[in-house]
């Protein structure tokens, strides 16, 4: 377990960690699971400088910008890197190993760019509106982490990988769908008592959860597809495009 938490943190966050000393499913599966633990820190993160903009009394979008800007940061930008590969590999072209050719690249093309322009868009002034709820910093690290719930589901047992190679074959099948569900009951029990702490209703937390699941059951389903199975990229752009549903939903 010292292993799983050690590449879940060093894989999901910027925080300097000693590797594991082994690797292989016994360790990502776990890892993967750990996931919205291990990034706990971006989340208090995010709400710090959440709340501290809205002390300062500076411009809510401003203040939004920063925060999400600080969790790029505090994620190396990984799972960004991620949406715009997969946005890109997917418009690329409808010969398989071409859009994976091109995910491979890295280069940003314009699917890439727009598709990060728009997902940050609506990260970002989403939770510029969250900022006029009392406790509303606070629910905002926490769909942080909820959001990083979504690797259970690109890493389940049964979603097929598209490539035997790469980072993302380390995750692919790693995880047990009987567990996933587990995590996401768990994710979905914090997110209902985050929409209570800012005197929401309770159902609300539900039903971000199911945007999220479903935001994150079409890419995989559109990856599969298209690609024949997920990547690492698509695991990046899950998390993301999750955040996004989660935060809008929230508002």
């Amino acid at each position: 377990m010292i292993d799983s938490w050690r590449f879940a943190v060093g894989t999901l966050t910027a925080i300097p960690v000693k590797p594991p000393r082994r690797g292989g499913r016994a360790v990502s599966g776990p890892a993967m699971v750990l996931a919205p633990l291990a990034v706990v820190p971006l989340g208090l993160l995010v709400a710090l400088v959440c709340l501290a903009g809205r002390e300062l009394g500076l411009a809510p979008l401003g203040v939004a910008a920063a925060a999400v800007g600080a969790l790029a940061l505090g994620s190396r930008a990984f799972h960004l890197d991620g949406l715009a590969d997969t946005a890109d590999g997917l418009t690329a072209s409808y010969d398989t190993e071409r859009s994976l050719a091109v995910m491979r690249t890295g280069d940003v093309g314009p699917a890439g760019a727009a598709s990060l322009v728009l997902v940050l868009g609506v990260q970002i002034g989403a939770l510029s509106s969250l900022l006029s709820l009392e406790h509303g910093p606070w629910l905002a690290g926490i769909l942080v982490v909820v959001s990083r719930g979504a690797v259970a589901i690109t890493c389940m047992r049964g979603v097929p990988g598209a490539r035997r190679d790469g980072l993302g074959a380390t995750y692919v099948g790693a995880v047990h769908p009987a567990v996933a569900a587990l995590v996401w009951l768990l994710l979905t029990a914090i997110t209902t008592g985050g929409f209570l702490l800012v005197d929401e209703t309770w159902w609300r937390g539900p039903l971000s959860i199911a945007a999220a699941l479903l935001v994150v059951a079409v890419i995989v389903r559109r990856a599969i597809t298209r690609l024949g199975g997920v990547t690492g990229d698509v695991f990046g752009a899950s998390i993301e495009l999750s955040l996004a549903a989660l935060l809008l939903s929230a508002t």
